[in-house]
């Protein structure tokens, strides 16, 4: 969306232009004064200049941490982006044990994560996404209801007591419409992380990567997925040579979880 000019006002790019944040490797070398890395070392991390699709990149040391052990290349080099966006956004709908919550792209890079933070914080989750997803969604503590026609209602029916107290949407497309005049969901409850126009219409939320773009916060979302109680889910790996269909994939919107790049 970057690259296509979509997101222009809040993202320009110039071009020709590096892209990709998210990034996993080894440390190949080490800055003048760096402290607490050393050359080898296997590490996660982000940069903030479109660089990270290629075989080296050079980023601050404090936009990396270490890698556990435990933690699959595939899903480190998939955790920056997706996973603090997820953090952002379900910590902005401030979700309580009980709070019944909807996530829109509940089976996307965002909404697999996003699902399962909710779901840790006490909320019953329901994820809105195609029938080809029913059965991961359940298996992760997730109601999945499937869009089309009448979606409102089969919501209503899923939710306990037939209410919904947040909503997250990572999907756009009129969800967060939805989720205000249709569940009469409270405007400071939801969050958008696409539809930027209903963000100033509604008076919604739109919390994402940015406003947990921590390297802290990638630890703690590393050190889930090590201890086996946070999922990554990986659709697909490409080679670094083959990122033109990595993107041709990914703008079809129907991945369940995240594509990777691997040099």
């Amino acid at each position: 969306m970057i690259r296509r000019g979509a997101l222009h006002d809040r993202w320009p790019a110039t071009f020709p232009s590096g892209q990709g944040s998210d990034l996993a490797g080894v440390v190949a070398e080490i800055g003048p004064g760096v402290r607490g890395f050393a050359v080898g070392d296997e590490v996660i991390g982000f940069s903030e200049r479109r660089s990270s699709q290629a075989e080296y990149v050079a980023v601050p040391a404090g936009q990396v941490t270490a890698k556990p052990a435990a933690v699959p290349w595939e899903v480190a080099g998939s955790l920056f982006v997706a996973g603090t966006t997820a953090y952002a956004a379900v910590r902005a709908v401030r979700l309580q044990p009980g709070d019944t919550v909807v996530v829109a792209g509940a089976a996307g890079g965002v909404g697999t994560i996003a699902v399962q933070l909710a779901a840790r914080a006490g909320a019953t989750v329901l994820g809105i996404a195609g029938p080809a997803n029913d059965d991961w969604l359940t298996a992760h503590g997730v109601i999945p209801v499937n869009y089309g026609d009448g979606l409102a209602d089969r919501l209503r029916a899923a939710a306990p007591n037939g209410r919904v107290d947040a909503f997250l949407d990572f999907f756009g497309g009129g969800y967060v419409q939805l989720a205000v005049e249709e569940l009469g969901v409270e405007p400071a409850r939801v969050d958008t992380i696409i539809d930027f126009p209903a963000i100033e219409r509604f008076g919604v939320q739109g919390a994402g990567n940015a406003d947990a773009s921590d390297i802290a916060v990638v630890a703690e979302l590393a050190g889930l997925v090590a201890d086996g109680v946070l999922e990554v889910p990986i659709a697909r790996v490409f080679s670094l040579d083959d990122v033109r269909a990595a993107y041709t994939e990914l703008e079809k919107r129907h991945t369940r979880g995240k594509l990777v790049l691997r040099p």
